[in-house]
């Protein structure tokens, strides 16, 4: 792929506007409070998935990231932490009970800041889901890392109780980008956790890093690049910093005059994929990198890649299980998401062994669309025959409102619409955002300032 294409900037300028990342279809901001666990239950049920894949969110960090929009609960108690076990664990088998014909393939847990979790409270945590769930003998289990407020046999730990993947929050090592997002961390001792992982036979360590914060510049963010391809991972998330103060507080923390404005995060973001390429790193998706012999680069190269609520997964005939405060679940045709408060969460824990607040029952029309829009997300192309077989239509005629809403991609040559299938031309890959909102029909009902800018 030539980078340079890729980062087109009269392209992306003309583009850059706001949209969905496309973790679900309908996104969550289509999620009705006229969704109840019954439905939830029904979707148990009848769904044709036999396997299982669970997110646990767990809410507590140790200190505030500015530029953070997760939700969390910020606390140095960390006994907090074992209240809401607890209530977890009542979760786990109460859910448990439901999916007894399903075997988890995949256990991720986010945040929040996982790694809040003491050793013991980790050990509990993977020891009740074993005993309530039935597990796959090839169980992918994985965490993220917050590397502050940890010591380095913290990996051996993880690795004694099973886990075999491992994300951690670098975003940036410069000094000065730290010091304004409220991050201050030992870019050694992250090298050293990586080098823990592989010595202790993890299959991946992940790494994330986020363009658009303060003071970066393209020359500081180059030296974060060549000290994370330094550390040989085999997996980058490249996020784009969203800047949405009026919805989330810490974010006023950040000046405006300290952010590098459309120009220049452009910049950053092209020497990002630019190194990454030259590095040797296959592209996934529209944010991801991986090492040509990961399990990522393999499935998108067979057109078997998937999206979630996690990013980008190999796991595509999972039913999602969400576990945990304001997790969302993916069951059948149906998603629901748990209480977003701590209290809610409690509250629907102990009154109804449950903590579903919300969710929405998927539409013929929304499986349809959902399916064209994870096809485009993941791997750049859409088969009509497989479309039309699948569901029963006419691709031509169902979206012919849609087909004309792709016309300014058409014009600019990076998409292309034949008889048999819809490409997106792979320099285009960071404006798949866009060109998916052509098939939602939910976009002209939502404000789109309500979500993140595409770059």
């Amino acid at each position: 792929m030539n980078a340079a294409e890729l980062c087109d900037p009269s392209l992306l300028q003309k583009y850059n506007t706001n949209g969905p990342r496309y973790t679900s279809y309908p996104t969550a901001l289509s999620f009705t409070e006229s969704f109840f666990n019954d439905d939830f239950l029904k979707a148990v049920k009848t769904t044709a998935n036999s396997d299982l894949s669970i997110y646990i969110h767990i809410p507590f960090c140790h200190s505030l990231c500015y530029y953070c929009g997760c939700n969390k609960i910020v606390t140095i108690h960390l006994q907090k932490a074992d209240e809401y076990l607890a209530y977890l664990f009542k979760e786990i088998a109460c859910r448990a009970e439901i999916f007894g014909r399903h075997t988890v393939q995949q256990i991720h847990l986010g945040g929040g800041t996982p790694s809040f979790l003491t050793k013991q409270q980790i050990a509990n945590l993977v020891a009740k889901l074993r005993q309530c769930f039935e597990l796959s003998r090839d169980l992918e289990l994985s965490i993220e890392i917050d590397p502050r407020n940890l010591s380095l046999d913290y990996i051996d730990h993880l690795a004694n109780v099973g886990f075999n993947r491992l994300s951690i929050g670098l975003q940036d090592i410069d000094t000065q980008v730290q010091k304004a997002i409220n991050r201050l961390q030992s870019t050694q001792f992250i090298a050293d956790m990586v080098k823990r992982a592989k010595r202790l036979g993890f299959r991946s360590v992940n790494l994330d890093l986020i363009y658009g914060l303060p003071h970066q510049t393209p020359e500081r963010f180059s030296r974060t690049i060549e000290k994370v391809i330094d550390m040989d991972v085999e997996r980058i998330s490249l996020f784009s910093y969203a800047h949405m103060p009026e919805k989330f507080a810490a974010q006023r923390k950040l000046r405006d005059e300290w952010l590098p404005d459309a120009e220049q995060k452009l910049a950053l973001m092209q020497v990002a994929v630019e190194r990454f390429i030259d590095a040797g790193y296959t592209m996934i998706g529209m944010d991801h990198f991986a090492k040509p012999q990961d399990e990522l680069a393999k499935h998108q190269a067979q057109g078997k890649l998937n999206r979630n609520f996690q990013g980008y997964t190999t796991h595509a005939n999972c039913d999602l299980l969400g576990l945990g405060v304001s997790s969302i679940s993916k069951v059948g045709n149906c998603y629901s998401q748990n209480q977003k408060g701590l209290k809610d969460y409690y509250h629907g824990i102990t009154k109804e062994n449950n903590a579903v607040c919300k969710g929405v029952k998927l539409t013929i029309d929304d499986q349809i669309r959902g399916f064209v829009i994870g096809q485009l997300m993941c791997n750049l192309t859409v088969e009509k025959s497989v479309v039309n077989e699948i569901f029963d239509i006419d691709f031509d005629r169902y979206f012919s409102t849609s087909l004309k809403r792709l016309s300014p991609f058409l014009s600019d040559h990076i998409v292309k619409n034949s008889k048999n299938r819809i490409d997106v031309v792979p320099a285009a890959r960071l404006l798949i955002r866009n060109i998916c909102m052509a098939f939602d029909a939910y976009i002209s009902r939502q404000h789109l300032n309500r979500y993140s800018r595409v770059i």
